[in-house]
């Protein structure tokens, strides 16, 4: 495919951007914002010099974490995988509006280690310039940790880096945001691998029916179902045949929102103080 001679020039930009430092430590989540830094890194900046980090946490879902060990192995990246403990610290899993704070800081503080390992390489996170305009508490830990954002600084948007990632042909170019797990679950919910191991299984199923984007929000006994809003007809159709199986997982209620998906929906509570 053909890219605009405006996303070129950005392009160049960011192979200045990579060239200009010695290697990166990349947090890699599986999804298209951190494949396409990791995967510039790799190109702009060489194998050696380009680590991918992952960490098989409670709240990532093993099909992302296979997902993300397959990419690396199609375009022969090293991967490092690690454990954060986030899910110990209750800071985090009283789930407080600021979770994803407390989240990102275990994360970059596992990947500023790394740095005696690979000396004078950046810690660089997926970030990109859309992200700036939403509440998002992990930008603060990443600034504590100085963890730099190339997307952002080369003012690259959700539609221009999937854009740059259909060119170089990355699989999940298309790929549906998938935040972690525990974006699920109403704040000042506690977080439990339980929750999270019911979230994983039942948004699972919903993919085998055919919603590849979808979020199953977790109200303790309950459960809501989020599908985009041009299939929630098409769920409701047969929601005789999904919600039995999503109330097997636990729940003593299910229901589908009629207003179907929208990404950061727990976060209108907030007010404009808080965010």
């Amino acid at each position: 495919m053909d890219i605009s001679k405006q996303l070129l020039l950005k392009l160049d930009i960011l192979k200045a951007w990579f060239e200009n430092r010695k290697g990166s430590i990349v947090a890699f989540s599986g999804g298209i914002d951190s494949a396409l830094v990791l995967f510039l890194a790799r190109k702009f900046q060489g194998k050696e010099s380009a680590i991918g980090v992952i960490s098989n946490s409670e709240s990532l879902k093993s099909k992302d974490f296979d997902e993300a060990k397959a990419f690396c192995e199609q375009f022969d990246i090293v991967l490092e995988v690690i454990k954060t403990k986030e899910l110990e610290d209750e800071r985090y899993s009283v789930n407080p509006i600021d979770r994803c704070f407390y989240c990102k800081e275990h994360l970059f503080s596992d990947l500023s280690a790394m740095k005696t390992k690979y000396n004078g390489f950046d810690v660089l996170s997926g970030t990109n310039f859309d992200d700036l305009g939403d509440y998002r508490p992990g930008i603060n830990a990443a600034q504590k940790y100085e963890v730099l954002a190339p997307l952002v600084d080369c003012k690259l948007n959700k539609a221009e880096l999937r854009q740059l990632a259909q060119y170089y042909g990355l699989p999940n170019w298309d790929k549906p945001s998938s935040p972690c797990l525990s974006s699920r679950i109403p704040y000042n919910q506690s977080v439990t691998n339980n929750k999270l191991r019911q979230i994983e299984a039942a948004e699972n199923l919903l993919n085998e029916m055919g919603f590849n984007d979808v979020r199953l929000r977790h109200y303790g006994t309950h459960a809501k179902i989020e599908v985009l809003p041009n299939e929630v007809a098409r769920l409701q159709g047969i929601q005789d045949q999904i919600i039995p199986q999503i109330l097997a997982l636990g729940f003593e209620r299910c229901e589908i929102d009629p207003e179907g998906l929208v990404s950061g929906k727990l976060n209108r509570v907030l007010n404009k103080a808080e965010k």
